[in-house]
Parts: structure tokens; C-alpha cells; sequence
């Protein structure tokens, strides 16, 4: 089986933007810090070329420039373009497996630390 080939037909994939002041002197400066935002989204497509070109225009579609509520200047989360693209191997339902990571040994302490209950996803 091809790694690159969903056998179900679906991606996912995450794509990065940051947050602009349309009219912000410093927006093409490389050294400026920007407010970012990964957002992961699934895609329905035949090929990963497909799946790439449809998170692209996901992306491109959310970058609607708009006014900021608290200051009235024109603002824009700009799409910067795909981080991570992967095929999902299994059909979706409860408890499908559809993305995973390889870490790095850690200690049990460490690992412990970083499990959340519940609540800390409702804040």
C-alpha cells in the first residue's frame, strides 16, 4: 500500500496563518512577531496532490480581511500556507485512529504532566 494514499479516501491536514493589521508597516518584516493559529481540518479527496490543493483553498477561503471590533482598523488572519498533510488510513467513526506522533523517550513524571482531565478542555 502506497503511504501516501488514503485507502478511504480522506486527509487530513493543517494548515498555518497568522493575525495582521492590513495596514501594519511591519507585516513583511521577517524578524516581526505574529499571533499564529495551526488549524487541522479533514478533506475528502481521490489523491494527496488533491487533498493539498483543497486545505489550500480552505485556507485561503478563511482569510477574509475584516474590521477589528475593538480597534476598527482592517485586520486578517493571512493563511501562510500547509504545515502537515497526512492520509487517514481508516474509515471514520468512533474511535478511528487519524493522526499519531512518534515521541521522544520521557520520564513517567514528565509524561503524567502532560495528561489532562476534562475540565482543562473547557476553559
Amino acid at each position: 500500500m502506497d503511504k501516501i494514499i488514503s485507502p478511504v479516501g480522506w486527509y487530513i491536514g493543517t494548515y498555518l496563518a497568522r493575525f495582521i493589521e492590513i495596514e501594519d508597516e511591519n507585516n513583511d518584516d521577517p524578524e516581526t512577531r505574529f499571533a499564529t493559529w495551526e488549524n487541522t481540518v479533514i478533506v475528502k479527496a481521490p489523491t494527496l496532490e488533491e487533498a493539498f490543493e483543497k486545505i489550500e483553498r480552505i485556507g485561503i477561503e478563511h482569510a477574509e480581511p475584516y474590521k477589528s471590533r475593538e480597534t476598527g482598523v482592517p485586520v486578517q488572519w493571512e493563511y501562510l500556507g500547509i504545515i502537515d498533510l497526512l492520509p487517514i488510513y481508516e474509515e471514520l467513526e468512533d474511535g478511528s485512529e487519524v493522526m499519531w506522533a512518534s515521541n521522544h523517550p520521557k520520564k513517567l513524571k514528565n509524561l503524567k504532566a502532560i495528561v489532562k482531565d476534562v475540565s482543562a478542555f473547557k476553559e
